[in-house]
């Protein structure tokens, strides 16, 4: 029995109350890190986002000659600077910005880039140095390495489903759903020794892991202060306000993880866009005012994402799978700059925006930034992008 498979048998996906056997009582809960360490949330844009539509050159007369049916008024778009703009469903990012706590990374990809939704998203979540297969992920991989000591909670992931990202060789972080309906009961608490059968220790070992963060995450909740911003009735949302509950609780996880679906706008882009970045915009920006309101915002860092941006060239309805696009950088002491050139829509790979920066770059960076760890030690091998912190 596999990792994912236990998971998927003790319920943490949905967050249902378990009762556990004896033999998989939970002993000792995990060492509160210190209050105030850093964090990073990460809100993956799933289907393939396009950035063009979202951070617009709309300046440049080729992003209107390439998209006929798309291409989004310069009457209707949020300026920025250098000649690129918001889509105007992204009010809150563009506050964001202006008050300095948005950062925008252009054309981020990497090398030979894989068109598949689900590859390139194993991609994204494993950073392989040659697109290799690895069975662990990025995330996974730093914890593994960062928590001298077992740690239930080090990452939270909030989805129905687990995060490749996360997983490593130890179990630090959790899937969860509903955090409030977290509980996981065990019966009385006795020694549990280890025996000569590897594959029960495993076993035991995950239950444990289990009970330790359903006790931890429960703590946290409990501490938590009332919010005093009134989050968006979306799915996005209620994730976000839970991190934020579980931040201000001092639940001290290293990493915590959503996303948000929908981005797959093969027909009626301009609608189906519209309404995700609205989800996206109001849920992040109610976050942000939420952890600038408690003074978090110096101590969490949000990450915005897709697998891979659209074509350059609309369909006629929409766009077809594309390579490159933005990632936005929100709070953590950023810089509030844009890297990277504009799209340069005149030179292109097969109709495709050519990446500049490489996404493990940028993982680099969050690591050596907030954590102060060198991202070599879990096999990446770019240079940490400068400029961002």
């Amino acid at each position: 029995m596999n990792r994912r498979q236990f998971l998927t048998l003790t319920g943490t996906f949905t967050g249902g109350t378990l009762l556990l056997p004896d033999f998989l009582h939970a002993f000792g809960s995990q060492k509160s890190l210190v209050i105030g360490e850093q964090c990073l949330v990460f809100v993956q844009l799933n289907g393939g986002n396009d950035g063009l539509n979202t951070f617009i050159p709309f300046e440049d007369a080729l992003y209107y000659d390439l998209r006929p049916k798309i291409a989004l008024s310069k009457n209707d778009v949020i300026p920025s600077s250098n000649g690129m703009a918001f889509h105007p469903a992204l009010k809150g990012f563009a506050t964001m910005q202006q008050n300095g706590d948005l950062a925008i990374i252009q054309n981020v990809g990497y090398p030979e880039p894989v068109r598949s939704h689900f590859r390139s998203q194993e991609i994204w979540q494993t950073a392989p140095t040659n697109q290799e297969y690895l069975n662990d992920g990025w995330l996974g991989r730093y914890l593994d390495l960062q928590c001298k000591e077992h740690q239930a909670t080090a990452g939270i992931n909030l989805d129905k489903i687990d995060n490749l990202a996360l997983k490593g060789m130890e179990p630090h972080s959790v899937t969860v759903k509903d955090p409030s309906r977290f509980n996981v009961k065990p019966k009385q608490e006795n020694d549990i020794k280890l025996s000569d059968n590897p594959q029960l220790d495993f076993v035991r070992k995950i239950a444990n892991s289990v009970v330790e963060s359903s006790v931890d995450i429960q703590n946290a909740l409990a501490k938590s202060p009332a919010l005093d911003v009134i989050y968006p009735k979306t799915e996005l949302a209620k994730n976000l306000e839970w991190i934020s509950k579980l931040i201000k609780g001092n639940l001290n996880s290293k990493v915590y993880y959503t996303s948000l679906g929908g981005f797959d706008t093969h027909d009626n882009q301009l609608a189906i866009h519209k309404n995700k970045l609205s989800d996206l915009n109001d849920a992040v920006y109610s976050f942000y005012q939420d952890l600038k309101n408690s003074q978090q915002l110096q101590n969490v860092t949000i990450v915005v994402f897709s697998e891979f941006g659209r074509r350059v060239k609309d369909n006629g309805k929409g766009t077809d799978h594309g390579t490159a696009a933005p990632m936005f950088i929100i709070g953590g002491n950023n810089q509030g700059e844009i890297i990277g050139k504009n799209p340069n829509l005149s030179d292109l790979d097969n109709g495709d925006l050519k990446h500049e920066i490489d996404f493990r770059s940028v993982y680099a960076s969050l690591l050596q930034n907030k954590f102060n760890f060198d991202a070599t030690k879990i096999g990446l091998k770019n240079t940490a992008l400068k400029g961002l912190f």
